[in-house]
């Protein structure tokens, strides 16, 4: 009997992407395989978003393709996960009923369970929870990354901001123990992993639920102190939480970057009171000023919403004020849009589209003479590139690699003759900076291979064991090991990746 096999495609944020990395370690150990590109799977997981545009219509359009395909191949099960799932529940299978199973944001662990229930019942499986069921730590996981990995501090969120339907869906806040955190974090790098990026809503109100407000700023030192993690990251932060003393550990530690991705939403604090977000503009920028007296060469990204209700032209004029004060390196930039379920939705005064695309052109050259500003400024100047693959999409046309410098910018780079791979580490000097990315075409000033560069090239991805639920500790944790997943086998017709 061949294995049977799955394909995860995931849709949205960050917190989606790590699902999905969970989602396929709870596959496979239920004793599914990857399938490749080539062939189709047993088994297709849709791991949706609800906060982005046109999401309902992106779901059902992916579904409708989907239909022939299922019907072409008898025994082929569709699943639909995440926020969108929590939100329409059992509309999904009336819209489409070839779906086979529907599970929410806090029980995703139990997708082989449904899948299976399904197939015996030979019926659609609907199970969407209202509270976690299970904090996703304690799921195993198949990595994406050789070199890179995602670890979650927390879940949920316990803000209220008129726009966003995240808290409904993915409830309130929950936070992990530092020691589970650090614990994941060993794990990681035993596998070779020289990068993770801390992840939650709010990373920096990490610490409330178990009575500790400086709590993440002390993980971040602990992350300090695990030898081979070279980078660490966090998003996102939220401005209202935001302290000095994590500034100072980010300033103090090594291995954590000088990056920052901090949510604007808007210039206008008459705007940021109807989103009830709890800072203003004087209170944001003080921020970003503490920011850079602490790391001069922190590189600061955003998010930012264009025509949000009965914003005035004044409104906007003082968002591209911000824009140019804070000297973002980028912005991850949003027009307004009705999210069913949010305060927002409701409000009067909701911005003709024509409106919303002017000001959205607007701020977006605004944006692009900022950052080819800061690019520019560092032409010149060496930089330690993390080699990623598939972020440079003209690389195979330019014999170009790309990667991220520490400070999260993409760099383009010519590797020469060096053997460079995936997860190794290279130093370059920029000769071009363009708005949304450097280049550095000169020779390499070094080439570093890397545990995680001979994994990339032997098609090994870290596969971590779930953690489970301990008391507050801070400090590294014992040294632990991990299996990891080996790639190219074939099963059933198709080679695993």
């Amino acid at each position: 009997m061949s294995t049977r096999t799955y394909q995860v495609r995931t849709f949205g944020c960050q917190m989606n992407v790590h699902d999905s990395e969970r989602l396929a370690g709870l596959l496979e150990d239920a004793g599914y395989a990857p399938a490749v590109d080539s062939c189709v799977p047993d088994v297709i997981v849709l791991n949706t978003c609800a906060v982005r545009e046109n999401a309902d219509n992106k779901l059902y359009g992916n579904l409708g393709h989907l239909r022939p395909t299922k019907l072409a191949n008898p025994g082929m099960q569709i699943a639909v996960g995440g926020c969108l799932a929590q939100k329409d529940r059992g509309q999904i299978v009336s819209k489409a009923p070839w779906v086979d199973v529907v599970f929410g944001t806090h029980n995703i662990g139990a997708l082989p369970v449904l899948l299976e229930r399904a197939r015996h019942n030979s019926e659609a499986q609907v199970e969407i929870l209202e509270s976690l069921e299970t904090f996703p730590s304690t799921l195993p996981a198949r990595r994406d990354s050789a070199h890179s990995g995602w670890v979650s501090v927390s879940v949920g969120c316990n803000n209220t901001c008129t726009f966003c339907i995240v808290p409904s869906l993915r409830g309130k806040e929950k936070d992990r123990r530092p020691g589970d955190v650090l614990a994941e974090v060993q794990a990681l790098v035993a596998e070779g992993v020289l990068e993770v990026t801390l992840l939650g809503q709010n990373v920096n109100s990490y610490g409330v639920e178990f009575g500790d407000r400086l709590a993440f700023g002390k993980l971040l030192r602990a992350c300090g102190e695990i030898d081979g993690l070279e980078r660490v990251r966090f998003t996102s932060p939220h401005p209202k939480d935001f302290t000095d003393d994590v500034i100072a550990a980010m300033a103090e530690t090594p291995n954590v970057c000088h990056q920052l991705h901090m949510p604007l939403q808007s210039g206008s604090d008459r705007v940021l009171k109807a989103m009830r977000r709890s800072y203003r503009q004087a209170r944001y920028l003080s921020i970003i000023d503490n920011v850079r007296a602490a790391m001069p060469d922190a590189a600061i990204t955003t998010d930012i919403i264009v025509g949000f209700p009965g914003e005035t032209e004044e409104d906007f004029e003082e968002t591209l004020d911000v824009v140019r004060a804070a000297r973002f390196s980028s912005a991850f930039t949003f027009q307004y849009s009705k999210r069913p379920g949010t305060p927002a939705a409701s409000l009067p005064d909701q911005l003709p589209k024509e409106v919303v695309q002017a000001r959205f052109d607007r701020l977006i050259a605004v944006q692009e003479e900022v950052s080819w500003t800061a690019n520019k400024a560092l032409v010149g100047k060496q930089v330690e590139v993390l080699v990623s693959a598939g972020e440079g999409r003209k690389d195979a046309d330019t014999r170009r690699m790309s990667g991220r410098a520490r400070d999260g910018r993409l760099v383009h780079f010519a590797p020469g003759s060096s053997a460079v791979r995936p997860g190794d580490v290279v130093e370059t000097v920029i000769t071009y900076g363009a708005p949304h990315h450097l280049v550095a075409d000169g020779e390499l000033v070094s080439h570093r291979r890397t545990r995680a560069g001979d994994n990339h090239e032997e098609g090994v991805r870290p596969r971590t064991s779930g953690v489970g639920l301990g008391l507050p500790s801070f400090g590294p944790p014992p040294a632990t090991s991990q299996s990891s997943q080996t790639a190219g086998k074939p099963v059933g017709g198709c080679a695993v990746r």
